[in-house]
């Protein structure tokens, strides 16, 4: 042999071996019955890394349980749009190209944990693509407007990385991606999920999925800033940019589009009197509408600032102290000057924050 894989054994999530005299053998086809054979499978597969024992729990097939819901309600989402014949906008354009090659660059990693027989990572990385890359950001970004209809280069370019997905889930999760395959089009027995070819690989950007992250940083901060604030979603916002890191202006559709800013625009310094947050060291700014009550928002900001400074000089209480600096593990150090960077860079984005409001 060229290759040998040991699987390990399954114990129950306190490490014992399944046996009948200790009852802790779980009856497969009840878990079926409750989670579904594809969540089954999923939840054993998650926990069994190469060689290793897996720690079976019923809470990994529930998992399992919700990935498949998960998939079967994007595909109704899609399945559900209106399409027409409209021009594609650009936030739905630039979303399919990162996607592309998002695809593009788990496939690879598939295809390495495949060669090393990693299957739990291997499920893991497409677990990740469909749950976070496909259901959270892909499908938000091209999603139309409410009782809009989808224009048909995106709705047609949605069905194929579905379809991809479906492909390289079908190893691990047959029966559903099956059903779902044969539920968007009309196919023959020839044409079945089971012996259609694997997505070929191909070269991917790896600076449009880099300078896509940073615009996922952006799009959260300024959903937090509705969160903090209470601005609901319906209430357009602008953004204004000081783009100290040359950040790459590609996703600004999809900025706009996900955080609904009517008018983002590049200046060149700090704006007064609005909200504010940083990422990295490119500086975001909110002008205040109506929505906002100034006098709570500096007694907010305030509270808070006074907290962080309190926090700050425990740290460095602590760095200042020799014992310490000289006991401590060299992890432990560098965690507390991470606690001091992160606590100076809040204090200086706070204070920024209230001068401008003040």
């Amino acid at each position: 042999f060229s290759n040998v894989y040991l699987t390990g054994l399954v114990r129950d999530k306190q490490g014992r071996k399944m046996s009948k005299s200790l009852g802790n053998s779980p009856e497969p086809l009840g878990l079926i019955e409750k989670f579904g054979a594809d969540g089954v499978r999923v939840g054993l597969l998650l926990s069994a890394s190469a060689g290793n024992d897996i720690l079976f729990d019923e809470e990994l097939c529930n998992q399992g349980k919700g990935f498949s819901n998960k998939i079967w309600n994007a595909f109704k989402l899609i399945k559900g749009w209106e399409v027409a014949d409209i021009a594609q906008p650009e936030s739905s354009k630039v979303a399919i190209e990162w996607y592309e090659a998002k695809l593009q660059q788990t496939l690879a990693e598939i295809e390495d944990n495949f060669d090393k027989y990693r299957l739990s990572d291997a499920l893991m990385a497409i677990y990740k693509l469909v749950w976070d890359d496909f259901c959270s950001w892909f499908l938000e970004m091209i999603k139309p407007g409410y009782q809009q209809p989808i224009d048909r280069a995106t709705f047609e370019k949605a069905i194929e990385m579905l379809e991809n997905n479906l492909k390289l889930l079908h190893p691990f999760m047959p029966f559903l991606t099956e059903e779902i395959w044969q539920h968007i089009t009309e196919r023959t027995p020839e044409q079945a999920l089971i012996v259609s070819e694997w997505p070929k690989a191909k070269a991917f950007d790896t600076k449009l999925i880099a300078d896509f992250d940073f615009a996922t940083e952006v799009i959260s901060g300024i959903r937090t800033i509705r969160k903090d604030k209470n601005i609901p979603f319906k209430d357009a916002m602008e953004l204004k940019v000081v783009n100290n890191e040359k950040a790459s202006t590609y996703f600004d559709s999809v900025i706009q589009k996900l955080g609904n800013i009517t008018t983002l625009e590049y200046v060149s310094d700090k704006v007064d009197g609005a909200l504010s947050y940083r990422v990295k060291s490119n500086e975001y700014f909110i002008p205040i509408t109506g929505n906002i009550d100034v006098e709570a928002e500096i007694a907010k900001l305030t509270e808070e600032l006074n907290y962080i400074k309190g926090f700050l000089r425990s740290v460095q209480g602590k760095l200042s102290n020799e014992k310490f600096v000289a006991g401590a593990p060299e992890q432990v150090i560098a965690n507390e000057r991470k606690k001091e960077a992160d606590a100076l860079a809040k204090i200086a984005t706070l204070e920024q924050s209230l001068a401008s409001l003040k």
